[in-house]
């Protein structure tokens, strides 16, 4: 019988085909508090989805059948909210930014620490489980309304765009402090939790998303500004609006 503190523990999903890794994480997991489900490949981790609630899936890109790149694609597109973390084999640069690209929220390489690896699973659950203004609070800006509290972002219509979860992280940082600079720093730490390193492109690369979404093409500038050297600013005012 499933006791009160598994039934309130996190879900993650382990999906590799290798299983040593499959075991190791479980176990390491598991002493962590976690409940831990495994898949070795799509069509089982399709089928576990459906099954359960899921938190956070750990998705390595590597597998047999539909690789981890494009189910991170189709997961994304299904459901904005749960987090992924892609495992990457070291030198799989352009698969990071691919990875970011389609949707993942993080990244570690292998070999990779168990600790370090959980230090990202608790940072990414914490920062999609925490709201983190508590009044109810919606900024206008050019003819989209975010919702912080809610983590919505609407156009003048009511239409509601999809946000990845680093997306609405850099934009309510840059929403909520208009015209001033966002260093890459600031942003990695919103994003990420962790400093940012100049050979990392996540930022940049969720920015260029994000320009891609909510640029409307009237304009020749982006509502997103960069700054060289500096980051990225809001290149538009903002008001309080009622959602």
């Amino acid at each position: 019988m499933q006791s009160a503190r598994d039934a309130r523990a996190p879900t993650l999903v382990v999906v590799d085909d290798d299983l040593v890794t499959q075991a190791r994480l479980s176990a390491y997991f598991t002493q962590e508090g976690y409940r831990v489900l495994l898949a070795g490949d799509g069509e089982v981790f399709w089928q576990t989805l459906a099954a359960h609630p899921v938190d956070l899936v750990l998705l390595d890109i590597n597998l047999p059948g539909q690789d981890g790149l494009s189910l991170a694609r189709d997961l994304r597109a299904r459901n904005a909210s749960i987090g992924i973390i892609l495992v990457t084999s070291r030198n799989d640069d352009i698969d990071k930014i691919v990875g970011l690209e389609v949707g993942a929220d993080d990244y570690v390489t292998k070999p990779f620490n168990p600790r370090e690896l959980l230090a990202r699973v608790k940072s990414l659950l914490r920062r999609s489980g925490e709201n983190r203004i508590e009044r109810d609070e919606a900024l206008g800006f050019a003819s989209w309304t975010l919702n912080l509290p809610k983590r919505r972002l609407c156009d003048d219509n009511g239409r509601e765009l999809a946000l990845t979860r680093g997306e609405f992280e850099v934009l309510a940082l840059l929403v909520r402090y208009p015209g001033e600079v966002m260093s890459r720093d600031r942003l990695s730490r919103a994003v990420s939790g962790r400093d940012w390193d100049p050979q990392d492109r996540t930022i940049d690369v969720l920015v260029r998303r994000l320009r891609a979404k909510i640029d409307t093409g009237e304009k020749a500038e982006s509502l997103i500004m960069t700054v060289r050297g500096e980051g990225y600013r809001l290149a538009v005012d903002v008001a309080s609006r009622g959602d």
